[in-house]
């Protein structure tokens, strides 16, 4: 219907039937006329040329021998242009829709596009290119088309589809490369797990503990919930950039229950890196607000406070805090007891007392809420914002802490693992990038490589090198790819998602201002992936050097035992809880 091999045949065919019906040539047909192929497409070209045209079709007519009138020729000319005419309105509309699906796939209000073209019909026919022009340009008018000739046709064609294909390669290759810094093998997740069980010791032991990096905290939790706990208590949870202050009912006895009631609040960035006085006196008034809330001002409750950052514990109350982690900067805090701290903004305050009973480790908060419904409960995993773990530890390891009896859970704050090079061996440039640009620069390393704060920035850092070198967004840097934190660790959570379709990736990126191909969102997926698995795969290692020290200490040759885990990294994130379980096991 549309191509050069048959528009000839198309006219010949209807001029024998035109013929039969008396409306052509007198009614004569000839064998010639019945001939397939005596009319081919360079003919009908050159009846439709605008000159001589009516000469040309009066000779090949005679050609085939029916003695053609002037009208007969006139007629004749008029089929070939209905002919032609209906061969490029044919590929105008097919070619519309291809460039209606482009601009959908750009995302674009106007698509600007260039279309290439060869072919004899395209190039020979005298109407045949104006005519494609004009009615494309009619279909789609939200779209700027520029047609371009090919010089040398699809003989040139080919060798650009392999020189393409060929650079298409080597780029796929440099990118895997860059990816397999990522890919961890079982042998160096080994590494990592026997490195985490070094630097468990060295934490425990006094004679080490100073300059361990891995600090295991003593926590002076001896103990996990069994079930006969009683009463109303206040809540304080402070970990990042969200608040939550929680009133937590538990009820003893055959019917058991633990009902909670809590309001979250944010916490300014000019709060979280002001004074400590005005961090904790915003801590107060969210405390105040939430207890007007309430109705329960006047109740003096025992408070725990959930405060999950490093801290060297005296007592179940007493709490120094070693270092800031997860973006805060308050001054006047770090070496303070934070208890104290919160105590007196509550007296600064003057409008409700509490008893601050405890101050813990958000670690050590979700091993307890596991244990009380699972009593095999000994091991509590962090697995968000940040990363951290803790677990019951034999108290004659913890040397720092007088006494031998009994066991007591230590907060082992290895988010700081590797802060003394032993990790530098899979370290990449992106991971040491991302910590140059953070606030505590030689820090956290270990957090820095598996927890949720930090994987949008490392996936950002090789986004930003991919594009540099020409692999990405057609070399193209954006300013949203240069801003640091543009990339949340949620955007990795959802275009890892199995549902996602390649669309509503670009749908994503889109938001972020980075205009993708499909190819790029394909690449994009993986750059993601592959930072992904790599932060479940080294938590799951360090994970297992915990169980392991457990195992060892209560010298059984098989350990049944229950991790706790929080975090939405953890709980939200499409492969992570796997990836970790399989590297774990």
């Amino acid at each position: 219907m549309a191509s050069g091999m048959y528009m000839g045949e198309l006219v010949r065919l209807i001029l024998v039937k035109m013929a039969k019906e008396g409306l052509l040539f007198e009614g004569r047909i000839t064998p010639e006329l019945l001939t397939k192929g005596t009319i081919e497409t360079k003919h009908v070209s050159a009846i439709e040329k605008s000159k001589e045209g009516l000469k040309k079709c009066m000779e090949i007519l005679t050609r085939l021998g029916v003695e053609p009138s002037d009208e007969d020729c006139l007629a004749v000319q008029h089929v070939c242009a209905i002919v032609s005419f209906r061969s490029a309105n044919l590929i105008s509309a097919t070619l519309g829709g291809i460039l209606s699906r482009l601009k959908e796939n750009k995302g674009v209000a106007r698509l600007r596009t260039t279309v290439g073209i060869d072919g004899s019909l395209y190039k020979m026919h005298p109407q045949y290119a104006r005519r494609l022009h004009k009615t494309v340009r009619r279909l789609v008018p939200d779209s700027d088309v520029r047609f371009l000739l090919s010089e040398s046709g699809s003989a040139k064609g080919a060798a650009m589809v392999t020189a393409v294909a060929y650079r298409l390669t080597e780029q796929a290759r440099q990118i895997q490369q860059t990816m397999e810094e990522f890919r961890l093998s079982k042998e160096q997740l080994l590494e990592v797990k026997k490195r985490m069980r070094v630097e468990i010791e060295r934490g425990l032991k006094k004679s080490s503990h100073e300059e361990a990096t891995v600090k295991m905290l003593p926590t002076f939790v001896r103990r996990t919930p069994d079930g006969t706990e009683n009463g109303d208590f206040l809540a304080l949870d402070l970990g990042g950039t969200n608040f939550r202050v929680l009133l937590v009912k538990i009820r003893s006895g055959k019917k058991r229950s633990v009902e909670m009631h809590n309001k979250i609040y944010a916490i300014p960035i000019e709060v979280m890196q002001g004074t400590g006085e005005e961090l904790f006196d915003h801590i107060v008034h969210c405390i105040s607000d939430f207890l007007d809330y309430m109705g329960m001002k006047s109740a003096r409750l025992p408070l725990g406070f959930t405060f999950s950052f490093p801290c060297h514990q005296t007592s179940l109350d007493a709490g120094i805090l070693v270092t800031w982690t997860k973006g805060f900067k308050a001054t006047d805090c770090e070496g303070e007891n934070v208890v104290e701290l919160l105590r007196d903004a509550i007296k600064r305050k003057e409008e409700f007392e509490l008893d601050v009973v405890a101050i813990v480790n958000d670690t050590v908060g979700t091993m307890m809420t596991c244990a009380y419904e699972e009593p095999n409960c000994e091991v509590g995993l962090i697995a968000g914002t940040g990363s951290n773990a803790c677990y019951m530890e034999e108290a004659k390891n913890i040397e720092i802490v007088e006494g031998n009896e009994g066991r007591m859970c230590v907060n082992m704050e290895w988010g700081a693992f590797g802060d003394n090079g032993c990790l530098d061996d899979i370290r990449t440039t992106y991971d040491q990038s991302v910590d140059e640009n953070s606030l505590n620069e030689g820090k956290q390393r270990f957090e820095k490589m598996c927890s949720g704060m930090y994987l949008g920035e490392i996936v950002r850092q090789i986004l930003l090198d991919l594009t540099k070198r020409g692999f990405l967004f057609r070399g193209q840097i954006s300013e949203a790819l240069k801003t640091r934190g543009i990339f949340e660790t949620k955007f990795l959570s959802q275009i890892e998602s199995d549902r996602l379709a390649l669309l509503q990736v670009r749908a994503i990126l889109q938001q972020l201002g980075l205009d993708s191909t499909c190819d790029d969102s394909i690449i994009v997926k993986e750059v993601c992936g592959t930072v992904s698995r790599r932060a479940a795969q080294i938590c799951g290692a360090g994970m297992a050097a915990v169980v392991d020290k457990i195992r060892e200490n209560r010298s059984l040759e098989h350990l049944d035992i229950t991790v706790g885990v929080d975090g939405t990294l953890y709980k939200l994130h499409p492969h992570f809880s796997r990836i970790f379980h399989q590297t774990l096991i």
